[in-house]
């Protein structure tokens, strides 16, 4: 990490700037809500406030929601029975309103037969001749003879339709009751307001018969009902004009359109019903199966191969039971060939590791003899005893790893933990990489061992992770400076080492740790290790409940991070060191565009690494000082493998990153061996 990149501490400049910004901003937002303006002014909807609302909202209705997205019956019976409510809605309405048109329909043409008669009968009798003390006289009750004869004829109207209809006169000038022979005439208690004003006019106006729906009112306090009003101009004993109204009230109309309602309603209600339980039952036969079906593949899973599908009938869901059946045993069969091929393997590497371990030691006893004696030997056969030598280191080394790789693979590793310091073991560890770190002509910088680094670990494996670890960074270094960066941070330890030589392409930090894997297949395996070393690593720092994660860009080096737990069996939440380091290229990119402002250009790029010239006049690694090391868990530091590759346009070195530990001077660009 680069002295100038490294983010500014708590009592820095650039923090207090920021404060004190952030102090303004609160300042001006309370300001303008002091003065009457919005808080949230153009932010309203990403405002805290209605976040905070819309989760209240949200938090009762996130069981229904999860409820609705996971069960495929639920939403199946709930579409049909809105589309059936939706059918029967429609239905009802329609139904609904022919039959109130029909009703309507019959009750006007009933009325206006009923008032043509009516009509007619009025027009004749007002035709017929007077009786004695006719037109004019005033009779002993103080009528005339006029009104004698409207309220006569109002009756005698209204006597054929008790109940049926009422009968009001009204006088062409008429506007109050009580006028004298102007005054309204009616039966049945019924009010001369029931007549609409609009009526009146056209009655007035025209000569037919004109008819509307009213509401008719009765006097005494009875109740008002609707009612169709049919009205006509006529002439009176004095051939003066008056307007006779018919009044039909609709209760039988209403009853009757109450009673469709009530049934078509009732019927609705069981139709939706009974279509809800329809679709309920019919999916029932389709949604069983299927959640069987997954049931089993979810055991199936979690290695329980035995479980299979209950078919009945020959249809297509007993079809498709079958052949998930079948599926299941023929899986349950390959597995079971892969774990009897896998436990051969591992008992053939087994016994073949024991097995060479008697003839390897008596081939190594007399390779020392040999090796004694080459001085006695001419220059050919003396340089065979030194080759013979270096090989069987390898095969010695191959074998241990063999064996330790059966260890794992049997689950017969065990965790011998401990606390300990691992600021001594990374010390350890640099110690013995010295020499190797002198013939490459590399430094190993150590960060943030300045203070305590204990863990509940096991110090043996511990020590092989981080050797394996530093060694191939000093190997694949390219002679430039070796970073070995500790960590601590609430539950967590981590260690990281940092090199900038080849580095990795894209999708080698995931293949990195596989067994036996290179980077260059087509290169020959004459230097480097036994390609174990990463594969015993990752196995070592699983044991313990830790990770051992990669990342890499081409030509810009590569960063290995061992993160372990404080306490044993602790689960682990983070890590206190970025997989990313600080100066890598993405990260210096974006440094440099942050300093420059938005007006630069896009194109501008940094080198992808610190030049830094050879061993013998090498300036400073652009690292921090030991006192500024980490001492909280980066954002970037998140669990799971963490692999991660930066690609790079320019032309690739050959060669990467691999799990073998070299113990040559001579080079070898390709890891994995």
């Amino acid at each position: 990490m680069a002295r100038g990149s490294a983010a500014p501490g708590p009592g820095e400049p650039g923090v207090r700037t920021e404060r004190a910004a952030e102090s303004g901003r609160k300042a001006s937002r309370m300001s303008r809500f002091l003065q009457g303006g919005r808080l949230f002014e153009d932010r309203t909807p990403g405002g805290p406030v209605p976040r905070l609302l819309m989760r209240w909202v949200r938090r009762p209705l996130l069981p229904a929601v999860r409820l609705w997205r996971r069960n495929l019956q639920l939403r199946v019976v709930a579409g049909t029975l809105l589309m059936s409510i939706g059918v029967v809605l429609l239905l009802g309405f329609v139904v609904i309103g022919q039959v109130r048109n029909g009703l309507l329909d019959a009750k006007g043409k009933a009325a206006q037969t009923q008032a043509a008669g009516g009509f007619a009968a009025a027009q004749e009798k007002a035709n017929a001749p007077l009786a004695p003390g006719g037109q004019g006289s005033e009779g002993a009750d103080g009528m005339t003879g006029s009104t004698s004869w409207r309220t006569e004829l109002v009756d005698q109207l209204a006597s054929g339709g008790k109940n049926a209809f009422n009968v009001v006169a009204l006088s062409a000038d008429s506007v109050t009751e009580g006028a004298g022979s102007r005054a309204a005439r009616g039966s049945g208690s019924v009010e001369a307001s029931s007549v609409p004003e609009r009526l009146r006019q056209n009655v007035s106006q025209g000569q037919g018969a004109y008819q509307t729906y009213s509401l008719i009112r009765y006097s005494y306090g009875n109740a008002s009902q609707p009612g169709l009003v049919v009205g006509k101009r006529l002439y009176d004993i004095d051939q003066q004009p008056y307007e006779l109204y018919y009044l039909f009230p609709l209760t039988q109309e209403e009853k009757s359109l109450t009673l469709v309602k009530t049934t078509l309603a009732t019927a609705g209600l069981f139709v939706v019903v009974l279509l809800g339980a329809i679709a309920w039952f019919v999916v029932r036969q389709v949604v069983t199966p299927v959640r069987m079906a997954a049931g089993i593949a979810e055991r199936l899973s979690a290695g329980k191969l035995q479980e299979r599908m209950k078919v009945t009938g020959e249809d297509d869901i007993a079809r498709l039971g079958e052949a998930f059946n079948r599926m299941a045993q023929n899986l349950q069969l390959k597995i079971q060939q892969l774990e009897e091929l896998s436990r051969m393997q591992r008992r053939f590497v087994s016994d073949v590791s024991h097995e060479l371990r008697t003839p390897l030691t008596t081939v190594r006893m007399a390779a020392d003899v040999i090796h004694e004696a080459r001085a006695d030997f001419d220059p050919v056969t003396a340089r065979s005893a030194e080759l013979l030598g270096d090989q069987l280191d390898r095969f010695e080394s191959l074998l241990a790893d063999l064996l330790e790789i059966s260890r794992f693979d049997a689950g017969a590793a065990a965790l011998e933990a401990e606390p300990i310091d691992l600021r001594t073991v990374v010390h350890r560890v640099i110690g013995g990489a010295e020499p190797l770190a002198e013939r490459k002509g590399t430094r190993i910088l150590v960060v943030g061992d300045d203070q305590p680094v204990i863990a509940e670990a096991d110090a043996r494996r511990v020590e092989r992770v981080l050797r394996n670890l530093v060694v191939n960074a000093v190997e694949h270094g390219e002679g430039r400076d070796v970073v070995v960066r500790m960590g601590v941070a609430q539950g967590a330890v981590a260690v990281a080492v940092r090199d900038y030589g080849v580095g990795l392409k894209p999708g080698e930090a995931t293949r990195v740790f596989n067994r036996f894997w290179r980077a260059d297949p087509a290169r020959a395996r004459t230097t480097g290790g036994t390609g174990l070393g990463l594969s015993i690593a990752v196995e070592d720092a699983r044991l313990h409940g830790g990770w051992l994660q990669a990342w890499g860009e081409p030509g810009g080096g590569s960063q290995f991070r061992l993160t372990l737990p404080r306490t044993a069996d602790e689960p682990l939440r983070g890590s206190p060191i970025p997989l990313e380091p600080e100066d890598s290229r993405r990260n210096r990119e974006n440094r440099e565009r942050d300093e420059a402002g938005p007006g630069t250009s896009g194109d501008h790029r940094l080198m992808s690494v610190p030049p830094q010239p050879g061993a013998g006049g090498r300036s400073p690694l652009p690292v921090p000082a030991r006192n500024g090391a980490p001492s909280s868990v980066h954002p970037a530091a998140l669990p799971g493998s963490g692999a991660r590759v930066v690609a790079r346009q320019a032309p690739e070195r050959p060669g990467g990153v691999g799990n073998g530990v070299q113990d040559s001077d001579q080079e070898d660009t390709t890891r994995g061996y």
